[in-house]
C-alpha cells in the first residue's frame, strides 16, 4: 500500500521548474547507471536477511555484532550476485549499511588498495587472493597514540636482521602503540603496518609491512602482539577501532611491501623513485572523502529541507496560518548555501576521483611527476570538504529544531559518523599546510619564469587590480571564477612574501614557516575554494544538460560562489579587486537567488535520489508523514517494552514508599 503524501511536499514537487530525474542522471552518470543503482539498492533494502532492530536501540557490543554479521552476509551475497564493479559495489553496500560501516570496511577501503598499490607481483600472488576471498581480513595500521598526521614521526620500528633475513617489529614506547585502525580491535587477523625501517642502525623512513596479528585457527593474538579495542567514540559505534603493541615480533624479509623500495638479503636498501609513493593509499582515501563529504552533506540537507516544508511554525502574519518553516528567509539562508555546497563537493569529488584514477595510471607506468600535485590537491580538498560538511550537517540539525536532536531524525548518527573525516587521514590544518608547501614551491617556480600547469597554472601571474569604478556582473560565473582566482593568487603571493620576510629577518626555514603558518593555511584554503568554484562552473558546460537543468544548477553555482565571496569579503576588498558596491550587489543576489531556488528546493534534494531506507530519517521521509512515524519510533524504544520498568521495583518504588512513610 502506497502511503499518502504530505500535501505540502506534494505541492512542492508539483511546482518545481524542472524534472529532478534529469539531475539524478547527471549526478550518477546517466540513465543506465541510475537504473542499475536503483536495482541494487532495492535488492539490498528489501532483503530480509539485512533487517534488524534500530541500531540506536542497541548496546555498542550488539551494534558491532549486528554490523559484522551484515558485513559478512554482504560480502557473500555480492560474490553470489556477481556484483564486481566498484560503482555497483558502492550502490549495494550503501543500501546495506545505511550511512554506517561494518567492522571489515577498512579491509576493503585501505588494506586491499594498499596491496594493489604497494605489493610486488610475487607478493600479490602470495596475499591478494587470500585477501580478496576474505581468507584473511586486514586493516591499515599507521596512526599511533602519540603520532597521527605527522607520518615521518611514527615511532614503530622495523629493524632488519641480515643473519635471519627478518624484520624485528617493535613499539618501543607507549606513544608508539598503534591506535585507531578500524577493524583492528576484534576483527582483523592481518595489518599493513607502517613503521620506521632501520638497517645497520640507520633509519630509512616509513615503509609498509605485512604483519599477521592473530591466529588463523582460534583468532587469538600471536606471541609478542598485544591488541584490543580502544572503546566508545564520537560516532561509529559499530567499528572496533583498535590498539596494537609489538614486542620483538619477527617477520620474513619478504613481508615488506616492496613494489617501490626494497631491502636486499644482505641489507642493501634500494630507494623508491619518490618517498611519497608509500602514501598512495592515503591519497586515494582523501579523494574518496571529498566525494563522501558531498554525499553526507546532501543527506543532511535532504532531511532538513523536506522537514522544513512539512513543519509549520509560528505566525509570519497575525491571524494567518502557520507558514512552512522553509518560507522564512532565515531558514533558507541556513540551508540553501549548504544545498549548493553539497552539489559543489559532489561534483568536485567526482572530478577528484577521475584525477586520481588518471594519475594512478600514469604512476603505474613509472611517471611520478603527477604525485606532488595529486598529493597537494587531495590534501586541500579533503580538508575543505570535510570541515565544511561537518559545519553544514550541524547547521541542518539545528535547522530541524528540537526533533533534529532525536536519533529518529537520522542527523545525530549521520553527523557523528561523518565527523571523523575532519581528522582521519590528516587533520585539516596540517593538510592545508601540506597544500601550502606545494603552493609555495609552485609560486617560486613561477617567479623564476617556469610555466605552471594543472591546478596551479593561475599562479603564473596575479591580475592587475582593476581601475576604481569598474562595474561587474556579480552573477556571471566567469567573473566569479576570476574573483576567486585573483584572491587565491594574491593570498598565495602574500604568504610567500611573508615567509620570505620572516627568513630575511633572521629566522631559519622551520621557524619562518611556523611564523607564517596562519597565512599559509589561508592561502591553501583560498586555492582549494577556487578549485571547487571553477570545477562546479566547468561541470555546467556539459552539453547534455537541458535548459531547465542548466538554469537551476547555475543558480546553485552562483549561490555557492557568492556565499563564499560574501563570507570572505575582506579578502576580495583588501586590494581593491572588488568594491563595497560589488559586495552589496552580491548580497542582494544571494537573496534573489534564494527566492528563485525556494520553489525548487524539494526537487533539488529529491534529485540526490536517496531512498528512505538509505536516508534513514523520519524527518526526511519522502512522503513527509513525520509525526505519526516519530511516535511509532519512540514506542519501539526498549524502555517502552513494559509499562513499568524493572528499575521502578528496584529503586523508585522503595524511594517513594520511604518518603511517604515520613509524612
Amino acid at each position: 500500500m502506497v502511503a499518502k503524501m504530505n500535501p505540502d511536499l506534494k505541492k512542492e514537487r508539483e511546482n518545481a521548474s524542472f524534472d529532478p530525474e534529469k539531475i539524478t542522471n547527471f549526478l550518477y552518470g546517466g540513465q543506465e547507471s541510475v537504473k542499475r543503482k536503483r536495482e541494487l539498492e532495492s535488492l539490498a533494502l528489501n532483503d530480509p536477511d539485512y533487517q534488524h532492530e534500530d541500531l540506536n536501540f542497541m548496546s555498542r557490543e550488539q551494534q558491532y555484532e549486528t554490523q559484522l554479521k551484515k558485513g559478512i552476509l554482504m560480502v557473500t551475497k555480492m560474490k553470489e550476485l556477481k556484483i564486481t564493479s566498484a560503482q555497483d559495489q558502492l550502490f549495494y553496500t550503501s543500501a546495506v549499511l545505511v550511512s554506517d560501516v561494518h567492522p571489515m570496511s577498512v579491509h576493503t577501503r585501505m588494506f586491499l588498495p594498499t596491496l594493489y598499490g604497494q605489493a610486488t607481483e610475487q607478493q600479490k600472488d602470495k596475499w591478494l587472493k587470500l585477501a580478496e576471498n576474505y581468507t584473511i581480513i586486514g586493516t591499515y595500521a599507521q596512526t599511533e597514540i602519540g603520532h597521527g598526521t605527522f607520518v615521518r614521526g611514527l615511532e614503530t620500528t622495523a629493524t632488519y636482521d641480515p643473519k635471519t633475513q627478518e624484520f624485528i617489529l617493535n613499539t618501543p614506547t607507549l606513544s608508539a602503540s598503534k591506535w585507531w585502525p578500524g577493524g583492528m580491535g576484534k576483527t582483523s587477523n592481518y595489518v599493513v603496518l607502517m613503521a620506521q625501517l632501520y638497517i645497520y642502525g640507520k633509519s630509512y623512513g616509513i615503509h609498509p609491512f605485512m604483519l599477521q596479528i592473530r591466529s588463523l585457527e582460534d583468532h587469538k593474538p600471536l606471541p609478542g602482539v598485544t591488541v584490543g579495542d580502544i572503546g566508545p567514540k564520537f560516532g561509529y559505534d559499530v567499528m572496533d577501532n583498535g590498539f596494537l603493541s609489538l614486542n620483538n615480533v619477527r617477520i620474513p624479509r619478504e613481508n615488506m611491501l616492496m613494489k617501490y623500495s626494497r631491502v636486499e638479503p644482505d641489507g642493501t636498501y634500494v630507494r623508491p623513485p619518490s618517498t611519497k609513493l608509500a602514501y598512495g593509499t592515503m591519497v586515494q582515501v582523501r579523494a574518496g572523502i571529498v566525494m563522501f563529504s558531498g554525499m553526507n552533506l546532501a543527506k543532511a540537507v535532504t532531511i532538513a529541507t523536506r522537514y522544513s516544508c512539512v513543519r509549520r511554525q509560528s505566525e509570519m502574519k497575525p491571524g494567518h496560518p502557520e507558514p512552512q518553516v522553509l518560507d522564512y528567509v532565515t531558514q533558507q539562508y541556513k540551508l540553501f548555501p549548504y544545498l549548493a555546497a553539497a552539489y559543489a563537493f559532489w561534483l568536485t569529488g567526482q572530478t577528484m576521483m577521475s584525477v586520481y584514477t588518471t594519475s594512478s595510471s600514469q604512476i603505474s607506468k613509472g611517471d611520478i611527476s603527477v604525485l606532488p600535485e595529486l598529493h597537494a590537491l587531495s590534501a586541500g580538498l579533503k580538508a575543505l570538504s570535510s570541515s565544511m560538511a561537518n559545519v553544514g550537517m550541524e547547521e541542518c540539525r539545528l535547522a530541524c529544531g528540537g526533533h533534529g536532536y532525536s536519533h529518529a531524525s537520522g542527523l545525530p548518527r549521520l553527523y557523528t559518523n561523518a565527523t571523523p573525516a575532519s581528522t582521519a587521514e590528516g587533520e585539516h590544518v596540517v593538510l592545508m599546510l601540506q597544500t601550502a608547501r606545494y603552493l609555495m614551491k609552485s609560486y617560486n617556480q613561477s617567479l623564476q619564469g617556469e610555466k605552471l600547469a594543472g591546478s596551479v597554472a593561475y599562479l603564473s601571474g596575479v591580475q592587475l587590480v582593476p581601475a576604481a569604478g569598474r562595474t561587474r556582473n556579480m552573477l556571471d560565473l566567469g567573473a566569479l571564477c576570476d574573483a576567486f582566482r585573483h584572491r587565491a593568487a594574491r593570498i598565495v603571493g602574500e604568504a610567500a612574501a611573508q615567509l620570505r620576510s620572516e627568513m630575511q629577518g633572521g629566522k631559519d626555514q622551520a621557524d619562518a614557516w611556523n611564523a607564517s603558518s596562519v597565512d599559509l593555511t589561508k592561502a591553501a584554503m583560498a586555492h582549494s575554494q577556487y578549485f571547487v568554484v571553477k570545477t562546479f562552473a566547468e561541470r555546467l558546460t556539459d552539453s547534455r544538460l537541458d535548459s531547465s537543468i542548466s538554469a537551476v544548477l547555475t543558480r546553485l553555482c552562483q549561490l555557492h560562489a557568492l556565499h563564499g565571496l560574501v563570507t570572505n569579503s575582506g579578502d576580495f576588498l583588501e586590494d581593491g579587486y572588488l568594491t563595497g558596491s560589488d559586495i552589496r550587489q552580491a548580497r542582494r543576489h544571494i537573496n534573489a537567488l534564494m527566492a528563485k531556488l525556494r520553489p525548487d528546493a524539494v526537487a533539488l534534494v529529491d534529485a540526490f535520489d536517496f531512498p528512505d531506507g538509505i536516508l534513514n530519517s523520519i524527518l526526511g521521509r519522502y512522503d513527509g508523514n513525520v509525526y505519526q512515524h516519530l511516535l511509532e519510533w519512540a514506542k519501539a524504544s526498549p524502555l517502552n517494552k513494559t509499562d513499568v520498568h524493572q528499575s521502578y521495583h528496584k529503586y523508585l518504588k522503595p524511594f517513594l514508599e520511604a518518603n511517604r512513610a515520613k509524612l
